[in-house]
């Protein structure tokens, strides 16, 4: 899919955030409080990224996750934007902006917080 097409299929705020690397506002996303059974896709190929098994509560106001579903799924690229030094979470597939990867997440499943924004995720109940 070449960038003009994404255009047409996204919202202008999807847009941002999946092949622009904007950050969604937190608390805002329809996933941040989503607790049902099944697995988050890539809205932009629909590939498989997460299950709602590693989903927790981190109370940063984006979806968080222990672990992607398969690590060949994702992207990992560093990101020294904003002052900052952080981890990128990219679709390998279709190479969307999914969110960032931090070290603070529950260290009982491996310390790592997957932080993706909501509007780059699609979610089937299993």
């Amino acid at each position: 899919m070449n960038e003009e097409e994404y255009r047409k299929k996204f919202t202008p705020e999807e847009y941002a955030v999946l092949r622009e690397g904007a950050t969604e506002a937190p608390f805002t996303g329809e996933y941040v409080d989503m607790h049902e059974d099944g697995m988050f896709h890539c809205k932009a190929c629909g590939a498989s990224l997460f299950s709602s098994e590693a989903k927790f509560d981190s109370g940063t106001g984006w979806p968080s996750f222990t672990d992607p579903v398969n690590a060949e799924h994702v992207e990992l690229v560093p990101d020294d934007s904003h002052g900052m030094r952080r981890t990128e979470v990219r679709c390998k597939n279709c190479g969307s902006h999914l969110g960032h990867l931090f070290d603070d997440g529950p260290r009982d499943k491996g310390g790592k917080r997957f932080c993706i924004n909501s509007c780059a995720l699609d979610f089937k109940e299993r």
